[in-house]
């Protein structure tokens, strides 16, 4: 047998961070009155799923698989979610309201620097930053979904840290959902990405987290 010459080594590469878990204290009833099928007191959305009717107030903590456990990042309560095994069902179940994933989870802060420094420590630097005329955006992929990162100029800097602030959820048909949400939905309104819309939620929806809707990607 011939020579094959050398064997190029095996670049074993880490997974990229993904988003798999967010929890919210919302009681999964005001989430079906929305058109979200819940499923062992949750929510499947485009493989992430949302645990709903934990103790606190909105958006409580996030699981992010690929990352070490920091348990906390500026203020943000964070676990490490395991290796995705291979499914053995459908990763989501069908939702009368159109929902098909989450578009983006927004994170507000006082100080944009040192929470996008300690994102950056944990694995998690932001892609890109945008001046949203007077105030900071920074974004980056977790997989299914992006992270918002929003810079709080009405909050000073100062010790206190970076909080959730809401998510936007994908849905196939925009303008049905506003005719079935009614006036707990807000007019449907051009998104920043070219060629989406978006809409969000009153108040009187109940929900303690923001939630905004907006149409899939052209």
């Amino acid at each position: 047998m011939g020579d094959k010459g050398p064997i190029a080594p095996q670049i074993h590469r880490s997974p990229l961070p993904e988003l798999a878990e967010i929890h919210v204290a919302d009681p999964p009833v005001r989430w079906e009155a929305l058109g979200f099928t819940t499923r062992d007191g949750g929510i499947e959305l485009g493989g992430i799923r949302v645990t709903l009717g934990v103790e606190g107030h909105g958006i409580t903590r996030w699981a992010i698989r690929g990352i070490e456990d920091p348990k906390d990042i500026d203020g943000l309560p964070t676990a490490t979610a395991p290796p995705q095994p291979p499914p053995s069902r459908p990763n989501s179940v069908p939702h009368p309201n159109g929902a098909t994933g989450i578009d983006h989870v927004v994170v507000v802060t006082p100080d944009f620097d040192r929470t996008a420094a300690r994102l950056g420590e944990a694995n998690l630097p932001l892609k890109r930053i945008r001046d949203a005329g007077g105030f900071l955006q920074g974004f980056r992929r977790l997989g299914p979904a992006i992270l918002e990162l929003v810079e709080a100029r009405q909050a000073p800097p100062g010790p206190g840290g970076a909080r959730f602030w809401g998510l936007v959820v994908i849905v196939t048909d925009l303008e049905a959902l506003t005719d079935r949400l009614g006036n707990h939905l807000g007019a449907v309104k051009p998104a920043v990405q070219p060629g989406r819309h978006i809409a969000t939620l009153r108040p009187s929806a109940g929900l303690t987290p923001r939630l905004a809707f907006m149409d899939p990607e052209p």
